[in-house]
């Protein structure tokens, strides 16, 4: 599938969210019942279903992409932090902010990508970049808890019932030991896995505060130089450092290169930062990505 199309669907069922909440078809406190149900449901079962249908002998090899992706996000984490503390800038700003430069769009919109251009074999490597968000929204986590909370023992529960995190060490395990979830489980986690794409666009219509963008100006159009130009190119470094090559390569720059996650949202609510802030740079950070994602994918492809 031509990758503008894919783009421009996903912008499409953004905006939907935008008209919904418009209409009062749906509020804008809906955004914590859609994301839970993300983040619990749809995607583990979307995550669970590349994982579990993949190619066995491929996981050992493909793993470096996971490692890759991690070690990019945490640099450019640093890097970002660093930043906003010299704009002197208090913790809820900033790490409203850094959650959409860390965490990529590497599922929701690098899945779509990579398949349509690649097919399974690029949806696979994909599947492996994306288990670093998995990782890197532990970590986040576990940070943001100990910042506004203080409690580790809180945020030990939460990675232990971080359902994506389960559902990675599920899908490899049952694929590896070839566990059956008979024809009517492959159905359900497909249909429940297809769902997370268009849940995940209507939620952040529903967070978007268009007035927002002219008072955050700044703010956003510094998040999405960060992530959609800074953040590849360090990427490109990690992958030279640890020799990546070939057709990884080429996924990983790609993934690299996506939009800002919608899941930084989902972390923005639960740790009551400024969900309107990081609404506000994930819609950028997309917008923006109609040009730098097709001209990083005009050089690729």
């Amino acid at each position: 599938m031509d990758f503008r199309i894919i783009i421009l669907s996903i912008i499409i069922m953004i905006l939907l969210g935008v008209l919904l909440k418009k209409i009062d078809l749906l509020k804008e406190e809906d955004v914590e019942t859609l994301n839970n149900l993300v983040i619990n449901i749809c995607l583990p079962c979307l995550i669970f279903n590349a994982l579990y249908t993949a190619d066995v002998s491929l996981l050992p090899s493909l793993s470096i992409l996971t490692l890759s992706t991690t070690i990019t996000s945490l640099i450019v984490g640093v890097f970002t932090y660093i930043l906003l503390k010299l704009f002197a800038w208090d913790n809820v700003k900033i790490w409203s902010i850094l959650v959409t430069v860390v965490l990529g769009n590497t599922g929701f919109l690098g899945y779509p990508i990579t398949q349509g251009i690649y097919g399974s074999e690029g949806l696979i490597r994909a599947v492996f970049c994306d288990c670093s968000t998995s990782i890197t929204f532990v970590i986040l986590s576990v940070i943001l808890i100990l910042i506004f909370d203080g409690e580790l023992k809180v945020a030990l529960r939460k990675i232990a019932t971080f359902v994506p995190l389960w559902s990675i060490v599920l899908g490899i395990l049952f694929n590896i030991f070839a566990i059956p979830i008979t024809d009517v489980g492959t159905t359900v986690v497909g249909y429940l896995g297809d769902a997370t794409i268009p849940l995940i666009m209507i939620s952040l219509g529903l967070s978007l505060n268009i007035s927002g963008l002219k008072n955050n100006l700044k703010e956003v159009s510094l998040a999405s130089f960060i992530k959609l130009i800074l953040y590849p190119f360090v990427a490109l470094g990690v992958m030279a450092l640890l020799g990546i090559t070939g057709f990884n390569h080429t996924i990983g720059l790609i993934e690299a290169a996506m939009s800002s996650a919608m899941i930084g949202l989902v972390l923005a609510i639960t740790y009551k930062l400024d969900p309107h802030l990081t609404s506000d740079c994930i819609f950028t950070s997309t917008l923006f990505g109609l040009v730098t994602i097709p001209l990083f994918l005009m050089f690729i492809v």
